[in-house]
């Protein structure tokens, strides 16, 4: 099994500390807010990772911290009018509901930077000793010059980071790169009590208590969002390096950017979604199709186009197995011959290069195609579907199974429906619009809502 490993930029064998043991720990939200279907790439990516090890037969520990304190918990408290807690209590909540409907399996351990304050006090009077930190105006900053290795993970070099947009400039500092380990209480503010005075811990240090608490250092694997890597990752790692002279982690992964119909995702740009607004508008397994289509580490594009045909690919799968009658098939006595084991063999050899789960996904529809076909008897059909069903769950698919295929369309139906759309889309092409309100009438008599956009037309039973 290889895994691409951001600190080497390169493929890696996959060799786990303890031999049938995983330790993966994946930065969580902070939850200020409803989280965004960019973050929930990164949320279903590393939930796949750890579902494809426990498939392997590893004994995995998954651990994704929660930040309940934080710049912009405050922010949002001041805005609502509430104490930070309750904003950080609401929206961890939403947090876990909206996981959970993503299809996600809760981890192992998610803890609560919160509940961590004392040691993460512990950890900066450490690097404070070790002559890593300083203390200035109340504030505590990590000397990155102090540390030779500080910029291997993103690659950057102290003396290229200027001021600006990922580096604060403060003139408390000694460098601008210097980033905060604690920060001084405000007026009105929650803090707690240290040697430097009342405030509170740092982003970067709260990810290094949780980790090295609950899984050790160094770990298997650290996993996040691209955007994650610098400057957060990189100051989770130096401060390893600082207290233990340790690699915080052995194995680096980052998942790629969200682009929502071409363009960078921002408020300012009308284009910013939730998780919980998209979640209203299409399955959650559409959502975790479509990302799961693109590998992980490449960029992707939500657009409507592309979730529909994610809506479109995943009704096969269903459709497949409603033309077993798979509620009633006896699943559990189906024996895989030898000869269809290679469909386990392509499955694994494609998520043991790196994840990848688009080419995961060519098995399922090879699969799929093989059920809907008429060039196959039951019996076979129903090892297909077994082999199906197996192996979309490793990907987090099937999760409702029994409710899913209840509300599946017969496939005759569906042929039917979709005979009769391509029909009125002709008669449309052709401006015969007698023929094409005739032939919306036998869809609506079908149950079938018709939506004719500039994208083309999509259709939904009611």
């Amino acid at each position: 099994m290889r895994i691409y490993n951001t600190m080497t930029r390169q493929k890696e064998e996959f060799v786990p500390i303890e031999p049938g043991k995983v330790r993966l720990y994946a930065c969580g939200p902070t939850v200020y807010n409803y989280f965004h279907i960019g973050n929930a790439r990164a949320f279903l990516t590393f939930d796949v990772v750890r579902r494809y090890f426990e498939y392997k037969g590893m004994d995995v520990t998954y651990v994704q911290n929660i930040t309940d304190i934080e710049d912009k918990i405050i922010a949002q408290s001041l805005e609502e009018g509430i104490p930070f807690s309750e904003v950080a209590a609401k929206y961890a909540n939403a947090f876990l509901e909206d996981s959970a409907r993503l299809g996600n399996k809760k981890p192992d351990h998610q803890p609560r930077a919160t509940e961590y304050i004392s040691q993460m006090i512990a950890l900066i009077s450490e690097q404070v000793d070790k002559g890593f930190a300083y203390e200035s105006g109340g504030d505590v900053y990590f000397e990155v010059n102090k540390l030779p290795q500080y910029g291997q993970l993103s690659g950057k070099k102290i003396d290229d980071l200027k001021a600006g947009a990922r580096v604060e400039e403060n003139e408390l500092k000694r460098h601008p790169a210097d980033f905060t380990l604690w920060k001084a209480a405000k007026p009105g503010e929650p803090s707690w009590e240290s040697p430097w005075g009342k405030g509170r811990p740092g982003w970067h240090t709260e990810c290094v208590v949780m980790s090295k608490d609950l899984l050790g250092v160094p770990f298997d694997i650290h996993g996040g969002g691209t955007d994650l890597m610098f400057p957060h990752h990189e100051n989770e790692l130096a401060q390893s390096l600082a207290t233990t002279g340790k690699q915080l982690a052995n194995y680096w992964m980052h998942n790629g950017f969200l682009n929502i119909e071409g363009e960078k995702m921002s408020k300012s740009l009308k284009n910013f979604f939730t998780a919980r607004e998209i979640l209203d508008i299409y399955d959650a397994e559409v959502i975790r199709f479509f990302f799961l289509s693109k590998h992980y580490r490449s960029p992707i594009d939500f657009n409507r186009e592309l979730i529909e045909e994610s809506d479109k690919a995943l009704g096969n799968f269903y459709s497949a197995l409603s033309a077993t009658d798979w509620l009633n098939a006896d699943a559990g006595n189906v024996l895989i011959p030898p000869e269809l084991e290679r469909y386990r063999t392509e499955f694994t050899e494609a998520m043991d290069d790196d994840f990848n789960s688009a080419k995961a996904l060519a098995v399922l529809f090879e699969l799929s195609g093989k059920i809907r076909s008429d060039a196959i008897s039951m019996p076979e059909k129903l090892v297909h579907a077994k082999l199906l069903v197996e192996l979309g769950s490793v990907l987090g698919f099937f999760q409702n199974l029994e409710a899913k295929l209840t509300k599946t369309i017969d496939p005759d139906l569906l042929n039917k429906i979709e005979t009769l759309v391509e029909q009125r889309n002709t008669a449309r092409q052709n401006r015969d619009w007698a023929a094409s309100d005739r032939l919306r009438d036998e869809l609506i008599v079908l149950g079938v809502e018709i939506k004719d956009t500039k994208d083309g037309t999509t259709w939904k039973i009611n």
